[in-house]
């Protein structure tokens, strides 16, 4: 089961809409267009379209996928006094007294460029449940080392 938030579910229902709707449709053109021109073998357009064909169906089968198996997060159900999906928390690394500030979300929703970290990251995993004021220890790939939780508050 994956939750996301009302947002990004919205977000992933309209890419879906879109390739269907659109993307598909212009691919099976494109597949028309190509066979029309005769010797299947030596032509380009038919190949580029017979893959952009299976990328799109792929993509179309994964959000699907996708959609099935989440669930759209109800923030007042969450809890506030630890941290939890959609908890925005700032915190320190001890290592480096470097000050980060992000908001947990679940995979689907992952952007470092909009401080949004994956609960499955390392850090994520670290930080769920606990609560402001605590000393965590992150196992991450470059090694161990201690944060420092600053402040949660609702990410909402």
């Amino acid at each position: 089961m994956e939750y996301l938030s009302k947002e990004r579910y919205d977000q992933i229902v309209a890419e879906l809409n879109n390739l269907i709707s659109v993307e598909y449709p212009k691919i099976k053109d494109d597949l028309s267009e190509a066979r029309a021109q005769g010797d299947l073998s030596e032509n380009f357009e038919y190949r580029a379209a017979r893959r952009a064909q299976a990328k799109t169906i792929s993509r179309i089968r994964f959000l699907q996928r996708v959609l099935e198996h989440s669930r759209i997060i109800d923030p007042k159900s969450l809890p506030t006094d630890r941290i939890s999906l959609l908890s925005r928390v700032e915190f320190t690394n001890l290592k480096t007294e470097k000050r980060m500030t992000f908001t947990l979300v679940s995979h689907h929703e992952m952007n470092l460029e909009q401080q949004k970290l994956s609960c499955q990251s390392p850090i994520g995993k670290a930080l769920m449940g606990r609560k402001e004021g605590e000393t965590v220890e992150v196992d991450a790939p470059a090694g161990r080392f201690l944060i420092r939780i600053e402040k949660v508050s609702s990410g909402v």
